[in-house]
């Protein structure tokens, strides 16, 4: 009994160990692109990288924790942020053509479904005309 007890205790140490090391080394802090997130482009094959490619938008630039431009995200980019669903992306753009672009936040607060939560959510992933540097990413 008591070397099952002594190996019951030196696996839980083991696992522990493990959990002690992992905790320290992960998330990984360093940059994963040695260039600011403004310069990171995509080449043909969706690898980012730093110099010659396109300009991320609407899914990438997401992932990359760019903000989309409200005036010009597509319907299928915005039904991708977070509490924004198709009917709400729909309602969104479909306001944008009526106005001729969104001017405040307030345009974008009368939009039928969008109430304070949303508006929120919208305002921290997107931006009223072109998006502003949002740092670093990494």
């Amino acid at each position: 009994m008591a070397s099952r007890t002594a190996a019951l205790a030196a696996v839980a140490l083991g696992v522990l160990g493990v959990g002690v090391v992992a905790r320290l080394r992960w998330p990984d802090t360093a940059p994963a692109l040695d260039c600011a997130a403004e310069s990171v482009r995509i080449r043909p094959d969706g690898v980012a990288i730093c110099g010659d490619g396109a300009v991320p938008t609407g899914a990438q630039a997401l992932a990359l924790g760019r903000p989309l431009d409200l005036n010009s995200a597509t319907e299928e980019e915005l039904a991708l942020l977070p509490g924004v669903g198709r009917s709400l992306a729909r309602s969104l753009v479909e306001a944008r053509e009526e106005q001729g672009g969104f001017k405040s936040w307030d345009d974008v607060d009368a939009v039928r479904g969008v109430g304070s939560a949303k508006l929120q959510t919208l305002r921290a992933a997107t931006a009223l005309g072109a998006p502003p540097d949002a740092g670093p990413v990494w």
